[in-house]
Order: C-alpha cells, then structure tokens, then sequence
C-alpha cells in the first residue's frame, strides 16, 4: 500500500478508536482512499489491541498498562503512545486517547510535523497555549473528530469558500459574528435538581443518541463535556468568548452553527453517527461515500432548541471562567473533572459533587503561564490532589 496514508491511531481500543477501524477499512473496501495502520497505541485492554493488530496486519503497538496481557511486542507504560509517535513515521496521527493521556502523544506528533485528527480535546483545554502555537509553527493541521468541532469547521469552509485551504487552528473570520455548539442535554437532560444531585451512574451513563465511553458520557450528562469543548473551539478557530455559546437540542441532528454578520445562520446537520466527523477528518479534502447512517429527510421530524439551565447545569459557566482566564486554568479544569468523575464511578461522591469540585479547584488555584509541558502537568497533578483534599480521599 505504498501510496496509501499511513495513519497511527492512539485509543485504538476506545469509542472513536474502533469507529476509526470500521471507517478505514469501509473505505479501502471501496477503495477511492487507501489508508494503512503503522501504529496502533491503548490504555488496558491488551488482547483486543492485538486483535487489532493482527486484523489489520499492524507491528508497531504501544500500551499504557504495563501488566495488560499482549501477545504481541508492545512498547509500554505511561509514555508508550508518545514514543510510538516519535518512533514510527506516519502522514496522520489520530489522537483519540481519552483524557490528560493523550496530551504528550498530541504535542509529540505536532513536533514532529505530522498533521493531527483530534478526538482528544483534553490536549487544547489543559495545553492550547502549548499545542496552538507550535502547530501554526510547524504547519500542521489539527483536524477535529468532534462532532461539534467538526460542525463548526464545515460551516466555515463553506462560509468563506475556502474549501479544503483553511484547516484549523484558523481564526475565526470577521464575517462570523457567532458560532454555537449543540448539546444533546445528555442523560439527564428532563431531570430535576434533585434527581441530577443524586443521579447514579447507570442513569448519567445512559446516553439516549450517542454511543460513547464512560467518562465522555458522564461528561455529557453534567454539561462539563461542553465546556471542555467550547474552550477547544476557543483555541481551534480563535474564537474569542463572547462569539462563543451552546444551545440544548436533545435530537442531535444539527452539531453545530454560525451566525454571519448579516445575520444569516449556518448550520452543519446529520445522523448522530460519529464515523460522519471522523470520515471527514480521515479524508480531507475530498469527501465521499461511507459507512456513517443517513439522515432521512423525507420522515417527519422536529428539529427543537433551548437555552441551558444553568442553575441545574452550572457546568457550562466554568468553560467562560477558563478561558478568561488563561494560563493552567484549562489543566486544573480537565484534571479536577477527570478525578471527580473517577470518584463518581467508583460511586465516592454523589453526581452533584463533581462540578462543586471542578469549580472549587478553579477558585482555589490561580492560573499562572504555560510555557513547558511541565507546567500543565504540574497543574494536572495539583487539581487531582486538591480533589481528593476535599473528598477525604487518601493518595497512595
């Protein structure tokens, strides 16, 4: 396949990881695009890893549990994936890690110059000082796997006529006044006060349209997964707060909007499919047909939008607070959420608790600049901290 895209993909076994797989090989079935895996990275689940592996004919693997069973010679630990980025030459790095892993494997490939598919927006919203800069330097195109980000780069290029020349990070052109992200509400969306206080997690888990992991579905249920990725659009497209905002639309048809300055609104729509935004990703700039569901335009349908209810989702608040902020604000937002809701599965804290906490270690902890690597993982590693502080929770 040597005039095939050579592609790593990082959280193989994951969510997106998987749908990845299923995209890449529907399309080499169809063969307009060519795509071959030299790298493959996961967290635990060794043996699927080497499944993977061998049904893709994949050499060069990388997993972060160093005990998980793997049949296959695998780089391990905690730096695995980074290495296999910096080891393996690849056109295109899906970065679809879950979480402050995935950060040094992302800042790895842009060193490196290969362009990123991003499914990991933990590396903008604790890194984007970081990440932004050295990729404009390098000229590296981030390419976002979000649905929402996805939505928001399709209605630029097709606002500005640009195409398949403007890849993110861009700034947002003077001609759009306003870019809005979508929520679905999540799980809990119809709740009550009360009842997301004391939600379980078998009820926050049950996503009623998207197919997600634990921890993006947890998010999704408390709103903090779209204020993680209102702070990534703030740093994808330059978009300043104030053109920033989210609406609940609980069918999850239209991903995201934007409003011109004349004030038409455009707006990217389709199934809830999330192999749409990675097929987008995987074959800018070309688009084709593939394996992602249809959205049916000849059934009835209503299309229904409202405001967020802040005072039962506080959550969407902060994401405005981070990026006023600046500096390692992002990092204590991302790792203070990633513990709490780590506590909130393993059922020590009640679903409530989990932005009381996010939002008390951003009170606690004054931002200060990102310069190095070190300074996001310092700030990482205080806010998971200061979360257990406040639970009671001992550190071993």
């Amino acid at each position: 396949m040597s005039d095939a895209k050579r592609l790593i993909i990082l959280g193989s076994t994951g969510s997106i990881g998987t749908q990845t797989l299923e995209v890449i090989e529907d399309l080499n079935r169809r063969g307009e695009h060519r795509f071959e895996i030299v790298g493959l990275a996961a967290g635990s689940r060794g043996d699927e890893l080497c499944a993977q592996a061998e049904r893709f004919g994949v050499r060069q693997l990388a997993i972060a549990d160093e005990a998980a069973p793997c049949a296959k010679p695998a780089r391990r630990g905690p730096s695995a994936a980074e290495q296999l980025v910096r080891e393996v030459d690849a056109d295109l790095v899906v970065a679809a890690i879950v979480g402050a892993a995935g950060i040094g494997a992302t800042l790895a490939a842009i060193e490196r110059g290969t362009n990123v598919a991003l499914a990991n927006k933990e590396s903008l919203v604790a890194a984007g000082a970081l990440v932004i800069p050295e990729a404009r330097r390098r000229g590296v195109a981030i390419l976002p796997m979000d649905s929402e980000h996805s939505g928001i780069w399709q209605c630029l290029m097709g606002a500005t006529g640009a195409g398949g020349d403007d890849v993110p990070p861009m700034r947002l052109p003077s001609s759009v006044q306003r870019v809005v992200l979508t929520a679905s509400g999540g799980a809990l969306r119809s709740a009550t006060a009360e009842q997301i206080a004391r939600a379980t997690p078998e009820q926050a888990l049950a996503h009623p349209n998207w197919d997600m992991g634990a921890k993006v579905t947890i998010d999704s249920a408390s709103l903090m997964n779209k204020a993680l990725e209102l702070v990534e659009a703030h740093w994808l497209f330059g978009i300043e707060p104030d053109k920033l905002s989210a609406v609940i639309h609980p069918q999850s048809v239209v991903h995201a909007m934007i409003e011109m300055a004349d004030g038409s609104v455009m707006a990217q729509m389709g199934d809830p499919d999330m192999r749409t935004p990675i097929q987008v990703a995987l074959t800018h700039p070309h688009r084709c047909d593939g394996p992602a569901r249809r959205l049916d335009m000849q059934r009835a349908m209503s299309l229904t939008f409202e405001p967020p209810d802040h005072e039962r989702f506080p959550a969407l608040r902060l994401a405005d607070v981070v990026m006023r902020a600046g500096g390692t604000a992002g990092a204590v937002l991302n790792a203070a959420n990633e513990r709490a809701v780590e506590l909130f599965l393993e059922r020590r804290i009640p679903f409530g608790r989990i932005t009381e906490l996010v939002a008390g270690a951003l009170d606690a902890m004054a931002p200060t600049p990102v310069t190095t690597l070190a300074d996001v993982t310092s700030a990482d590693a205080a806010a998971r901290a200061w979360v257990d502080d406040a639970c009671g929770v001992s550190r071993v």
